[in-house]
């Protein structure tokens, strides 16, 4: 049986999608697929659905029954061997919950990160300062100092992607709220608003401040994040946070209600340009 692991990697999700086509294409169910195998049909079903590692035998003879060709197996194979690699984020998994593990694999993968913050500045856009007072307020529960500092790493590390040559377009709108709520003090918030000025010089980077004036808008239930991908075999993502977990959601009718709200609110909140005057205000007001 393939062997289970905490979350899978982006690649892993975009191999088992290729596996059920290509069986598809041969005309075989997942019984079919089963007894090639020699396994219980939910085994196939895991691993197209990315819930099980890609147990590399099982690829060579699954893609020999559907009959692809040798050279685009090996391939395949390759692709299979490096999926199943832990990512970089796997390097803390004793402070990283598994239904994060995945969001952090997607984010590494994305070409667009469409962000609604209503609480907190934008984790990719944190200082080491700030990020440490929202986890020692108890954000993400009761942790150790050890912990906190492993969190802040993480965070650290994971905005590293903003800058890297193939960085993604990310594109938030945070509601005024997370600028007046003051995190760690004058100083930290003061540092916190130089790097938002800062990181929106990126050309990959757009910020709008949806202001208390702007009145209510549509995203007012809680914060989401949508995603974006290159690969034609992941379709766009939702990612919904709560307090002890968080769902993903790929479904068209409920991505493209998002998608909608998303819309909304940046045509409501204060353009990037606005944005960058009401940065600098708030900062002499501190």
């Amino acid at each position: 049986m393939s062997e289970p692991r905490s979350a899978p990697t982006v690649g892993q999700v975009v191999l088992g999608r290729r596996l059920m086509d290509l069986r598809e294409r041969a005309g075989l169910k997942r019984e079919e697929a089963a007894r090639i195998l020699r396994v219980a049909p939910a085994t196939v079903r895991r691993m197209e659905m990315a819930e099980v590692a890609l147990k590399i035998p099982y690829v060579h003879m699954l893609l020999k029954a559907y009959g692809v060709p040798d050279d685009e197996a090996e391939a395949f194979v390759q692709l299979a061997e490096e999926a199943n690699r832990p990512g970089w984020w796997q390097r803390f998994h004793d402070i990283l919950p598994s239904w994060f593990s995945m969001y952090v694999s997607l984010e590494g993968a994305a070409t667009l990160i469409r962000s609604y913050e209503p609480h907190f500045v934008p984790g990719l856009l944190q200082t080491e300062d700030y990020a440490r007072g929202v986890l020692k307020s108890g954000a993400v529960g009761q942790t150790s100092p050890e912990d906190i500092e492993r969190h802040v790493a993480l965070r650290m590390r994971r905005q590293e992607l903003l800058t890297r040559p193939d960085a993604p377009r990310f594109w938030a709108v945070m509601d005024e709220t997370a600028l007046r709520r003051p995190v760690g003090g004058p100083e930290v918030m003061r540092a916190q608003i130089d790097k938002l000025l800062e990181a929106m010089e990126l050309p990959n980077v757009t910020l709008q401040i949806a202001q208390f004036s702007s009145g209510p808008h549509p995203g007012t239930y809680g914060p989401f994040v949508l995603f974006r991908f290159a690969m034609p075999e992941l379709p766009d993502m939702v990612y919904s946070e709560y307090l002890t977990g968080a769902v993903y959601l790929d479904a068209r009718p409920e991505v493209a209600t998002h998608l909608e709200v998303m819309d909304r609110m940046a045509a409501q909140a204060a353009t990037a340009h606005r944005t960058k005057k009401i940065l600098r205000d708030l900062r002499k007001e501190l």
